[in-house]
């Protein structure tokens, strides 16, 4: 069932949110040196971002992939949003599943810490394009 104007305003707004108050519970979790937790966390406020985007130009997806697949082909490839963003996205997908899935295996500070200004850049890019202000 399709969502009303309102409705569909009131879910891309409380997904962006979401992804603001995982940006901040990644900054948190940084403190404490999980950063297997950090690139989780990265990847999902990504992820929130990218449903919002997605909600907000009427797209559905019922996957992971399928999200970053529709963000490639509805907004990379024509130049709306950058290239390095999809390969942050590809990046962030790829640690979040060896940080959830391979054992014995962990991410380093090196490899989380760099991540964290371009996930906040590429949410503001996203809030830019719908047009609200992001929390926090």
């Amino acid at each position: 069932m399709p969502l009303s104007s309102e409705n569909r305003d009131n879910v891309i707004r409380y997904r962006l949110d979401k992804a603001c108050e995982t940006m901040v519970q990644a900054r948190e979790i940084l403190k404490l040196g999980y950063w297997t937790l950090v690139a989780n966390r990265l990847y999902y406020a990504s992820y929130y971002a990218c449903c919002a985007l997605l909600i907000n130009n009427g797209i559905e997806t019922s996957t992971h992939k399928g999200v970053i697949n529709q963000i490639g082909q509805l907004f990379i490839l024509p130049g709306i949003l950058p290239v390095a963003d999809a390969k942050l996205l590809n990046k962030l997908f790829s640690m979040r599943q060896s940080g959830d899935y391979d054992d014995l295996f962990d991410w380093g500070e090196e490899d989380v810490v760099p991540l964290i200004p371009k996930v906040e850049d590429f949410i503001f890019r996203i809030s830019n394009l719908l047009n609200f202000k992001p929390k926090g």
